[in-house]
């Protein structure tokens, strides 16, 4: 049986170990890390044994972590107040604000008057998200939770099919064809009174847990962005420490969400990135290639100009806000951080809200076990979330998505209106009914986009992108792109839609080849950055995102 083409190709090659812990974790980002730390800080004051697993399937805390980022310190005040003294690397605090609407040529900069406080940043800070969590892994570790990065969740083990009791890592030394070779190592069962899904957006093992036990019945459609990002040195006379600028307009059209940011950071470093929803309708959209455009701005340009790209990287992001939230709760355990979809996209921010529902997770799951409860469902998580800040700030933003999606223009004047003179508490709420893979239309209904050719020094391809963001996977394995079925992607995927997967990939991992009057899909899945986009943007929902062999994908440094 071929591991590319089956989504449920698990080999069973014997019994594996098993360990035991209180809680486990699965994925060490601001939601994972902060439950765990939270865990040990009750621990600690109730004096009550507690035993924490962390398991993360980047090559260490941080590997993977991918974000803006404009940071609000609220929640790490209330986790970790003394975190000046521990030296968090929380070092470039917001100077100022610039939203521009861009047209091709000119920036029309907003007066920060008129801006609704989602858009304004005094007492945030700039920061690497990667190097903030890796000190977060290291506050968490110096509380005796144990942390095992490179191991990926590959399988939920339930009791009866009917709770969560864990999760199975995966086999390590499988080659393509699913056979062990002399590397072989069996994966091992980690199991626990309460599990928490920290994957991220789109996690796959979230993905399960949601269809399983229907956590999306009363709530609407999950939608999607995608991220993307690279990171400057620079010596241009724009540079200004402190300064957070973000775009809309240019190079998108009116219907399509989306937008930029560019953070200067400290020693002369610019993040700059670029944001598009994942409900596009236009199958020949580039998202990479429209980053790559958008750096043309004459604007933007000059902050770029005689500078050197130093990093790259891609994310989905979670946008569907609080109308999209899942139940968060299942027997035995949570879904928390974006894996449920916390990010509030109004203020392009996720950090403090996915920090606040680990803690929130934790408070729950450390009073069960406090009762001698175990693997039942944690409502408590659910109630204190529901009188928190952190509900509060999700639901005032809570039309931003469903407003931005029905054009910029149309969006960003009732928005203003819900905002500024309703203070985000109108009495409507707008829903969004369309998954974002359904709303790609035909090919026959547009025209290709022509976008210009890289110059190496301000535009670049996507395999040159790669290779700065340290991506790697080992040789020899079953691919983690998977394929439902191989004929869609030629007679639907191909002809109707023009081979999308080619475009909103954004690293090169889908290529159609042309032999001899025949086209086949070829998959260059050492190439992947772990995005996700295919498995939520794919029309036919054909392509299944799972993880590959533990510490492969990118490497992100100081992103």
């Amino acid at each position: 049986m071929n591991p590319n083409q089956n989504p449920d190709f698990i080999k069973n090659f014997g019994p594996r170990e098993r360990m035991e812990y209180d809680v486990l974790i699965v994925g060490a980002g601001p939601a994972g890390l902060s439950a765990a730390i939270r865990l040990k800080q009750l621990s600690k004051k109730n004096q009550k044994e507690l035993s924490v697993c962390v398991i993360e399937k980047g090559s260490e805390p941080g590997a993977h972590i991918l974000s803006g980022a404009v940071f609000d310190p609220i929640t790490l005040n209330e986790l970790l107040p003394n975190w000046r003294h521990l030296e968090a690397p929380i070092y470039t605090p917001v100077t100022e604000d610039r939203f521009l609407f861009l047209t091709k040529n000119m920036a029309l900069k907003t007066p920060n008057f008129i801006l609704p406080n989602c858009l304004k940043n005094k007492g945030n800070y700039i920061v690497s998200l990667a190097n903030f969590v890796r000190w977060l892994a290291k506050q968490a570790e110096e509380l005796d939770v144990e942390i095992f990065s490179g191991f990926t969740a590959a399988e939920i083990i339930y009791e009866n099919n009917t709770s969560v009791i864990g999760v199975a890592t995966g086999n390590q030394g499988i080659d393509a064809n699913g056979e062990a070779n002399k590397d072989f190592q069996m994966g091992v069962e980690i199991v626990a009174k309460y599990t928490f899904f920290a994957e991220g957006a789109r996690g796959h093992l979230g993905k399960e847990l949601i269809n399983k036990f229907n956590l999306n019945s009363k709530s609407d459609p999950q939608i999607y962005s995608i991220g993307l990002k690279e990171l400057w040195e620079v010596n241009s006379q724009k540079y200004k420490q402190g300064l957070v600028v973000h775009t809309a307009g240019w190079p998108l059209e009116n219907n399509t969400y989306g937008g930029s940011f560019l953070y200067n950071l400290e020693n002369n470093q610019i993040a700059i990135g670029y944001v598009i929803g994942l409900s596009y309708q236009n199958p020949f959209l580039s998202p990479f290639d429209e980053f790559q455009r958008f750096k043309t701005h004459p604007y933007i340009k000059a902050f770029l100009e005689g500078g050197k790209r130093i990093a790259y990287g891609a994310r989905a992001i979670t946008n569907g806000g609080l109308q999209a939230l899942p139940k968060l709760i299942f027997p035995g355990g949570a879904l928390i951080g974006c894996n449920a979809g916390f990010l509030n996209s109004s203020r392009i921010k996720g950090s403090h809200t996915a920090m606040k529902s680990g803690i929130l997770a934790a408070d729950a799951a450390f009073e069960a076990i406090l009762s001698n409860r175990k693997r039942d469902k944690l409502h408590s998580f659910v109630k204190n979330f529901e009188s928190s800040w952190l509900y509060k700030e999700l639901y005032i933003s809570r039309n931003f998505k469903p407003l931005m999606n029905k054009g910029l223009l149309v969006g960003t004047f009732f928005f203003g209106i819900d905002q500024i003179l309703f203070r985000g508490k109108a009495i409507w709420t707008f829903h969004e009914k369309k998954s974002d893979h359904s709303r790609l239309k035909a090919i026959s209904n547009y025209k290709p986009i022509s976008y210009p050719k890289p110059d190496g020094i301000i535009t670049f391809d996507k395999l040159s992108s790669v290779f700065i963001s340290n991506t790697n996977h080992k040789e020899n394995q079953p691919s983690h792109l998977l394929i439902k079925n191989p004929d869609i992607m030629i007679k639907q995927n191909l002809k109707i839609y023009g081979g999308p997967e080619t475009r909103y990939c954004p690293a090169g991992v889908y290529e159609y080849l042309n032999l001899n009057g025949e086209y086949k899909l070829q998959i260059n899945s050492q190439n992947c950055v772990h995005c996700k986009t295919c498995d939520i943007k794919d029309p036919n929902q054909n392509i299944i995102w799972v993880p590959p062999v533990g510490g492969d994908g990118p490497n992100y440094p100081n992103m």
